[in-house]
Parts: structure tokens; C-alpha cells; sequence
């Protein structure tokens, strides 16, 4: 049942997502108002996707790849609409629901099967570890959506060409805000999940930490935004710099979810996870 209704949910993100651009090319309040309300139906529609997901295996829908691209999607959208709530920037929703419905879409061509869990992932740090994890990335996400949209409203100043599109987004201030709060709420989150991953680890395998591949790739991301927020917050960094980090570091989450499973095997044949998906 739960892969219907997410047929269902994708439809309505893809709705939402040509409403979101609709509204950044038009201007029109009757247009935003549909994307609003089209971003929190899908939202809706998804956490029930995600809690009959849940009845039906008896575990957190977060182990298999299917699974993982279905929340990380989830809370990519969630935080955004938070943080449109406090900000009210409906041009955020052009950048941010494409890319949930990327995700969504990432979910709907891997496997849905629901089988049973090992017995290393029949733990309560499973919803603990995995969720603080994804809940980070998708501000992570968010933090380089905003980084993104900066660098378009910084390249249009710097050359004095000030396009209609600048007229739609926010202004660059603005932009460096929401990139300095979501990084602010994903860095607490990541560092969690590392710490309920390796208690989780002492309690599976018996050790805290074993340098496998992925363990590996989320201390460097670990490294890359507490590198980026010391910048931040000792040394000035503002603007363009942060912008690129924010970018860098979102390209390292991405790499930690896939790349570490799916290309660094290709390269290096004897690194493989242990974290593997389901």
C-alpha cells in the first residue's frame, strides 16, 4: 500500500514544485498560495506514506535505500516549510521542493520490498542515529540551497546586471541568515547522530568506532561544516565564502549517502561499508 501512496505523493510534489516555479516566474499571490498549500498537502500525504511505511514493517522506514530516499526527502520539505514559516520567502520553494522530489523520485526506482531487519539493526538507536542523521543532511541541504541562491544574487551585483530574477529572490542578507541557521540546526544534529551511531556501534559490534568507509566520509563532513562554522562564527566568514562551504559540505553529505556505497567500491574495491542498505 505504502508504494501507491507514494506514487500519489510524487504527483503532488511534482505539482507543487511547477506551482513553486510558477510562482518565482509570475509573481502572482494566487499562484504562491497554491504552492503553499500543494507543499503542505504533499508533506502530509508523505508522513503518512512514511507511518504506513512504519505499520507495515514494524520498524522506522530508514534501512533500505528505498526508505532512506523517502525521509530524506520528507525532511527536506518539513524544514523548509519550518523555515518558511519564520523567513516567509516563497521563492526558497523553487530551489528547496525540486529537491525533495528528487529524492522522492530516487525512492520510487530502488526497491520498495520490506523484509526483515538484521538483528544488528533491531535496536531503538535506529530511529535515534539514523533519524538526527537525515534531519541534519536535509538542513545541510537547505544550508547549500540558500548558499546556491546567494552566489546567483552575488554574480548578478558583482557584473551590475540585475535580471528579472533578482527582482524574485531574496536579498543577499537575507540568503547568508538562512544559511547560517540551517547550518546551526544540521551541525548539532550530525554531531548526535555520530555519537548515537557509535554508541549504537559499541553495543552491535562491540567498538565505538572502526574507520569503516562511512564512518569515515561523516567525520569528514563532520570536519567540513565545523571547519565552516568556525569560520563563521571567529573569523567573519560571511557571503560568498560560506556560500561554496555550504555547497562543498552538501556534496560530501551526498557522497557519504551514496558515493561511499555505490562509487567508492568502483575505485577501491577493498573499501566496502558495512553500512550498506537494505
Amino acid at each position: 500500500m505504502s508504494i501507491w501512496l507514494l506514487r500519489l505523493a510524487i504527483v503532488v510534489y511534482l505539482v507543487a514544485t511547477v506551482c513553486q516555479m510558477a510562482y518565482l516566474t509570475t509573481l502572482k499571490e494566487s499562484v504562491r498560495k497554491w504552492a503553499d498549500k500543494l507543499s503542505w498537502g504533499a508533506f502530509g500525504l508523505h508522513t503518512v506514506v512514511l507511518l504506513v511505511r512504519l505499520f507495515e514493517g514494524g520498524y522506522a522506514p530508514m534501512t533500505t535505500l528505498h526508505e532512506s530516499y523517502s525521509f530524506f526527502g520528507w525532511s527536506i520539505l518539513g524544514l523548509y516549510l519550518v523555515i518558511q514559516l519564520r523567513y516567509h520567502i516563497p521563492s526558497l520553494g523553487a530551489f528547496a521542493t525540486p529537491l525533495a522530489m528528487v529524492m522522492l523520485l530516487g525512492a520510487a526506482v530502488t526497491p520498495a520490498e520490506i523484509s526483515e531487519l538484521p538483528p544488528a539493526l533491531r535496536s531503538g538507536w535506529l530511529p535515534v542515529h539514523v533519524g538526527f542523521l537525515f534531519i541534519g543532511d536535509a538542513a545541510f541541504a537547505l544550508a547549500a540551497v540558500a548558499g546556491f541562491m546567494y552566489l546567483i544574487q552575488e554574480r548578478q551585483l558583482k557584473q551590475k546586471r540585475l535580471g528579472s530574477l533578482f527582482h524574485r529572490l531574496p536579498n543577499i542578507g537575507v540568503l547568508d541568515e538562512i544559511n547560517y541557521r540551517c547550518l546551526t540546526i544540521g551541525f548539532p544534529l550530525l554531531t548526535v547522530g555520530i555519537i548515537t551511531g557509535a554508541a549504537w556501534a559499541q553495543e552491535a559490534w562491540g567498538t565505538y568506532w572502526s574507520w569503516d568507509p562511512k564512518e569515515t566520509w561523516s567525520l569528514i563532513t563532520w570536519f567540513l561544516y565545523a571547519a565552516l562554522l568556525h569560520g563563521r562564527m571567529t573569523i567573519g566568514w560571511r557571503g560568498k565564502k560560506a556560500a561554496v562551504w555550504s555547497i562543498i559540505g552538501f556534496a560530501s553529505v551526498i557522497f557519504t549517502f551514496l558515493g561511499v556505497n555505490y562509487i567508492l567500491p568502483i575505485f577501491i574495491p577493498s573499501l566496502k561499508s558495512l553500512h550498506i542498505y537494505g
